[in-house]
């Protein structure tokens, strides 16, 4: 007999839904997200490391952060033209303000990865784990707003 038997954990009240894939989308965004900024913080924190790190190169991990907004307030549905027909643009405006959203998360990742190889790979300076950290902050906030983006389904919404 196993002393584990008798021992019943109380289920997730939140987690006991039939369609999980809006929840789990959700939690696997948001610990992206969470793992990027951790990344940049850490960076930020010791000293030795921070010293390294340049106070404008936080603008790119705002700008991600930005562009992950900017990409989930457009639905889906308003991008075909489904649900959203009035405002000044209608759909047009839903898909420009999606482009720009796009535009602003790859301009973020690409100067991350031109701040790692311009100060810190072509340097050769002894220490590349600011540009690391920067560049994982930019990847990473920007593959769970393609994870929140795509990876959820609108038709429990309503």
């Amino acid at each position: 007999m196993n002393c584990f038997e008798n021992v019943t954990m109380p289920s997730c009240v939140w987690f006991e839904s039939g369609e999980k894939r809006n929840i789990v989308a959700s939690i696997i965004a948001g610990l992206l997200f969470f793992s990027g900024w951790w990344f940049i913080i850490d960076a930020a924190t010791v000293p030795e490391v921070a010293n390294r790190l340049p106070s404008a190169a936080h603008v790119c991990g705002v700008m991600a952060t930005l562009s992950l907004i900017m990409i989930n307030s457009v639905s889906n549905a308003q991008v075909r033209g489904e649900t959203y027909t009035g405002g000044c643009m209608g759909p047009r405006g839903a898909r420009l303000w999606l482009f720009l959203g796009f535009v602003v998360g790859f301009a973020s990742l690409i100067a991350a990865v031109w701040i790692l190889f311009a100060n810190y790979v072509n340097r050769s300076k002894d220490q590349t784990y600011p540009g690391v950290c920067l560049f994982m902050q930019n990847a990473l906030i920007f593959a769970g707003s393609l994870v929140f983006k795509f990876g959820r389904t609108e038709d429990l919404w309503g």
